[in-house]
C-alpha cells in the first residue's frame, strides 16, 4: 500500500511531546500507547558536550569580556544558532493512516524501527527528546536534538552548529533548493521509506512518478554539481575570513598590552623617579637613578616599536587579504548567479518536456529520442513521422 511521508520543523515543545501538558488535540486515553525514547533536560546535555571544552576556551582568553559563563545561555540569547533542532515524522494522513486503525499500528512500528538506528546514523546531532505519538490523529514522531561539531578552529573546539554538524555527515552544498538541512530531511526520508517497505508500506512520492532519467535531468544534476562546488568554495572564503578575525583579535591584544604597559608607566615604582636624598650630588643622583631609569625606558620603547611596526604591517596585510577574497567571493557571486539561472531554465525546459511526455505517450517520445541520438551519431536527419501523433 502507497503512503506518503511528511516532514516537518517542529517548535521544539518538549513539555508538549513529553505530555507534561496535553493540547486540544490529544486524546488522553491513548497516550498510553505513546512511546517516550529519551528527555534529558537540555542544559543537563549542554554540560555534558561543551564543559570540557567550555573550559579550554576560557583558558587561553587573556581578556576576561571574552570568557563565557554560560555556553547554554550565549546560544539561547544569540543569533548565530539555534540551542537544539527538531525533525517530525509522519507516515500518511489522517483520512488513510488513522492513529487508531490497524494501519496505524503498522505505521507506528514502521516508525519505531526508524528511531532505533536514527542515532548511529547521525553522530554529530545529540538525541536528549524523542517521542512516538499515537494519541493524535495520525502516527508521528518528534526527534529533538544537538548538532555539533569537534576540532573547530574558531570558539570553542566543540561547539553547536547546524551547517557543520550536517557537512561532517556528508551533507554539503547550502544552495537555495538543497540546503544541507534539506538534503539531511530526504535522507532521513529515504531511510524511513526502506524501512516501510518491510512493513508493508510503499512511499507514494508526491510529483516524482517519472522513473527514467532525462537529458534534461542529467544537465540539472550536472549543474547542481557546479553549484555545489562554487558554494563549498564561498565556504572555504567564510573560513579564511575566520582565521583573518581571529588574527584582528590578536592585534586587539597586542593593543590591551600596549595600555597595560602605558599603565605601568605611570604608576609603576620601577618607572618613577625618587626624590632626590639630602646632600645628593646631581651627578651621583644622575648616575644611580637617572640613567638607569632613561636606559630602562628606552628598552621599553623599543621594544613597543617594534610590536608597533609588525602590528602595522600585519594589518597592511589583512586589509589585502580582505580585498583579495572579496574580490574573488564577487566572482564566485556571479557564477553562482549564472548557475541558479541555468537551473531555472532546465526546470523549465524539463517541465515542458514532461508535458511532451503526458501529451505523447512516453513510449512515443522515448521512440523519438532514440531515433533523434541515432540521427545524431549517424549525422543523418531524424525522419518525419509528424503523422504517427495525429489524434
Amino acid at each position: 500500500m502507497k503512503r506518503t511521508i511528511s516532514a516537518m520543523v517542529g517548535k521544539g515543545s518538549v513539555n508538549h511531546n513529553s505530555r507534561k501538558f496535553k493540547a486540544e488535540n490529544v486524546d488522553g486515553d491513548r497516550t498510553h500507547l505513546n512511546v517516550d525514547y529519551c528527555n534529558e533536560p537540555i542544559r543537563q546535555v549542554y554540560h555534558k558536550l561543551f564543559d570540557d571544552a567550555l573550559k579550554r576556551y576560557n583558558d587561553r582568553q587573556t581578556r576576561t569580556d571574552r570568557r563565557i559563563d554560560d555556553y547554554y545561555e550565549k546560544i539561547r540569547t544569540g543569533k548565530q544558532e539555534k540551542p537544539f533542532h527538531e525533525l517530525i515524522l509522519q507516515i500518511g494522513n489522517r483520512e488513510d493512516t488513522g492513529a487508531e486503525t490497524e494501519i496505524g499500528a503498522r505505521a507506528k512500528a514502521a516508525l519505531d524501527e526508524y528511531y532505533r538506528g536514527f542515532q548511529a546514523r547521525n553522530p554529530n546531532l545529540y538525541v536528549f527528546s524523542a517521542h512516538l505519538h499515537m494519541d493524535e490523529a495520525t502516527p508521528h514522531i518528534h526527534i529533538d536534538f544537538v548538532p555539533f561539531i569537534t576540532g573547530s578552529k574558531r570558539g570553542l573546539d566543540t561547539r553547536v552548529s547546524l551547517k557543520q554538524a550536517l557537512a561532517a555527515q556528508g551533507f554539503r552544498g547550502g544552495t537555495r533548493g538543497a540546503t544541507e538541512w534539506a538534503q539531511w530531511v530526504q535522507s532521513e526520508k529515504e531511510q524511513l521509506a526502506l524501512v516501510m517497505e518491510r512493513h508493508g508500506f510503499e512511499w507514494e512520492q508526491k510529483g516524482t512518478h517519472e522513473q527514467h532519467l532525462s537529458v534534461i535531468d542529467y544537465k540539472k544534476q550536472e549543474r547542481a554539481k557546479e553549484l555545489a562546488a562554487v558554494e563549498q568554495a564561498l565556504t572555504e572564503k567564510q573560513e579564511a575570513f575566520h582565521t583573518i578575525e581571529a588574527r584582528i583579535e590578536n592585534l586587539e591584544d597586542a593593543d590591551h598590552a600596549y595600555s597595560e604597559m602605558a599603565r605601568k608607566l605611570d604608576t609603576d615604582p620601577e618607572f618613577q623617579i625618587p626624590e632626590p636624598q639630602g646632600l645628593m650630588s646631581a651627578k651621583t643622583y644622575k648616575t644611580r637613578f637617572v640613567e638607569p631609569l632613561v636606559n630602562r625606558l628606552k628598552a621599553v620603547i623599543k621594544g613597543l616599536l617594534v610590536k608597533y611596526f609588525r602590528a602595522v604591517d600585519e594589518k597592511h596585510a589583512v586589509r589585502q587579504r580582505i580585498g583579495s577574497l572579496r574580490r574573488e567571493n564577487e566572482d564566485l557571486t556571479y557564477w553562482n548567479d549564472r548557475i541558479k539561472n541555468d537551473n531555472k531554465l532546465l526546470r523549465k525546459q524539463n517541465e515542458d518536456y514532461k508535458l511532451l511526455r503526458k501529451v505523447f505517450g512516453s513510449k512515443q517520445i522515448d521512440a523519438l529520442v532514440v531515433q533523434a541520438r541515432e540521427a545524431q551519431r549517424t549525422g543523418r536527419q531524424p525522419r518525419n513521422r509528424d503523422r504517427d501523433y495525429e489524434r
